[in-house]
């Protein structure tokens, strides 16, 4: 009698620290999309697959130039000109794919102690078209005194 007692209340115990944990309050962050598609240079821009935050002006600069390295991506962009002192930037390269059709979704969201980014790699499914490129996603940001985590 005693060990089923004490296994009750070790499976109460278990699903209580469960459910606490489920309980941790999510919101959802506004973003704003500055950019997503491919890069066409078969890896030359130098990017890895990565995940960068971006909070300076130096940083942005650099990563543009990067990305034009080969063509002219930022041109596209919606816009050039990020207020670092109000707003940070997100930026997620893939691995250089050898066919079209992949992207990237971000999904962000924050809690008290941080700000969650979920990446979603997506594949193409059917055919897809021959040609080498290197999916990415951009998006601003308000800026926030908690770590940002990706996953």
């Amino acid at each position: 009698m005693k060990t089923q007692s004490l296994i009750v209340l070790f499976l109460v115990f278990v699903m209580s620290c469960k459910s606490n944990q489920n309980n941790v309050e999510m919101k959802t962050v506004k973003s704003v999309l500055i950019a997503k598609g491919n890069l066409h240079g078969a890896g030359s821009e130098g990017f890895t697959k990565e995940n960068s935050v971006i909070d300076n002006q130096s940083d942005w600069e650099s990563l543009m130039a990067r990305m034009n390295k080969v063509n002219n991506v930022s041109e596209s962009f919606t816009e050039t000109k990020i207020d670092f002192s109000k707003y940070a930037i997100i930026a997620v390269f893939n691995d250089v794919k050898g066919s079209g059709g992949h992207s990237i979704e971000l999904n962000i969201s924050t809690t008290s102690e941080n700000t969650l980014v979920t990446v979603k790699y997506i594949s193409p499914s059917g055919n897809a078209t021959s040609v080498m490129t290197q999916p990415y996603y951009i998006t601003k940001i308000p800026k926030q005194n908690l770590p940002i985590v990706f996953e």
